[in-house]
C-alpha cells in the first residue's frame, strides 16, 4: 500500500517518517488528557458506556429499602419454669411448689412452658385445687411476613379471642391490664365439671415481640366453697407482670440497631417467624388456653396435663 512512495528520493521520504514520528507524541498526549478527562468527570463521556460500581447500585437499591424490616427486640426467652419467683408461687399453688413441668420445645429461645399444680386436701372438710400454666411464643422480624412486633400482636390477639371463646364457659368476661406490657388482657369465666366448679382466668400479654399467655384455676372440692373470682384473677395478672419482667431480664444485656434492648447477647436460633409460628401455633404440648381449662379442670386431669 506503500509502494508509491518508493519511487521518490531519499530525502522526501526521511522527511515523511520526520512529520509521522513527531505526530505519534501528540497523539499520545491528546489520548492522555482524553482519558483523564472522563476519570475526572465521571460521566462516562471518555468510556462510553460506563456504570455505576456494584457497591453504589445496592446501597442505594429501592429493592433492599423496600424489604428491610425493623429487627426484633428480644432474641431470647428465660427458662419458663424459672420466670416466677418462689413467692409468687407459693401465692398461686401453695401445695405445689416442687411440681414445676416443663414442656418439650426444640428451640427454647422461641418457645417454652411451664404448669404447676396444687391440691390442698383437708379431708372432710373439703380441698382446694390450683392449676398454673405460663407460656412464651417469641417471633423474629421476616422481610416476607412483617416485624417481629406485628406478628406477635396478631397472635396475641388470636389467644385473646380463644380464651373468649371457649366452649362450656360460663360467665364470661374480660379487661385490659394495665401495666403488664405492650398489650395485655385478663379473661375470666367459670366451668362446670362433676368435681366442682372451676374459675379459669387466663391471661395474655405481648410484650415487644413475645407473646406470653397465662392460664390460672382454681376450684373448691368435696363440698369446699369455690375461691373467689376476682382474687384469683389479681393474682394472675400480678403474675403476668412478673413474667414479663423476667422476658426483660433475660435480654437485657447488649442491644439492636432499632434503640430496643437484645438482652441475649447472640442471635436467634430461629431464622424466621414463620418457623416460629408454624412450628409453635402452640408453644409446646401444653393446652391452649381454649383448652387448658377444659383438659385440667378436675384434679386429676391437671396434675397428669401435659406441659
Amino acid at each position: 500500500m506503500h509502494r508509491p512512495a518508493q519511487r521518490v528520493g531519499r530525502a522526501p521520504r526521511l522527511t515523511r517518517i520526520l512529520v509521522s514520528a513527531a505526530a505519534v507524541p501528540v497523539m499520545l498526549v491528546a489520548a492522555g488528557c482524553s482519558s483523564d478527562s472522563g476519570s475526572d468527570s465521571g460521566s462516562g463521556s471518555g468510556s462510553g458506556d460506563a456504570k455505576p460500581s456494584t457497591g453504589t447500585s445496592a446501597a442505594g437499591s429501592p429493592d433492599a429499602t423496600a424489604n428491610a424490616v425493623k429487627e426484633a427486640a428480644y432474641a431470647t426467652l428465660p427458662k419458663p419454669c424459672s420466670v416466677l419467683s418462689k413467692k409468687t408461687l407459693d401465692e398461686l399453688v401453695p401445695k405445689g411448689l416442687k411440681s414445676a413441668k416443663a414442656g418439650q420445645s426444640n428451640d427454647a429461645a422461641t418457645r417454652g412452658n411451664c404448669s404447676w399444680n396444687s391440691l390442698d386436701n383437708k379431708g372432710v372438710k373439703g380441698s382446694q385445687f390450683r392449676w398454673l400454666n405460663v407460656s412464651l411464643l417469641r417471633f423474629d422480624s421476616d422481610a416476607a411476613r412483617g416485624e417481629g412486633n406485628q406478628l406477635a400482636q396478631t397472635y396475641y390477639e388470636k389467644q385473646v379471642k380463644d380464651a373468649q371463646t371457649v366452649t362450656g364457659a360460663k360467665g364470661s368476661g374480660s379487661a385490659p391490664v394495665s401495666g403488664a406490657g405492650d398489650a395485655s388482657t385478663a379473661v375470666h369465666y367459670d366451668l362446670k365439671k362433676k368435681e366442682g366448679t372451676f374459675k379459669q382466668q387466663t391471661v395474655v400479654t405481648r410484650v415487644e415481640n413475645v407473646v406470653i399467655t397465662l392460664d390460672y384455676n382454681g376450684a373448691g372440692l368435696a363440698g369446699d366453697k369455690a375461691p373467689g373470682a376476682d382474687d384469683l384473677t389479681k393474682a394472675a395478672e400480678k403474675a403476668a407482670k412478673e413474667v414479663v419482667a423476667a422476658v426483660a431480664t433475660a435480654n437485657r444485656d447488649g442491644s439492636r440497631s432499632g434503640g430496643a434492648p437484645d438482652r441475649s447477647g447472640a442471635p436467634s436460633k430461629s431464622t424466621s417467624p414463620s418457623a416460629s409460628a408454624s412450628k409453635s401455633a402452640k408453644p409446646s404440648k401444653s393446652p391452649s388456653p381454649s383448652k387448658s381449662a377444659s383438659k385440667s379442670a378436675s384434679p386429676s386431669k391437671s396434675a397428669a396435663a401435659k406441659s
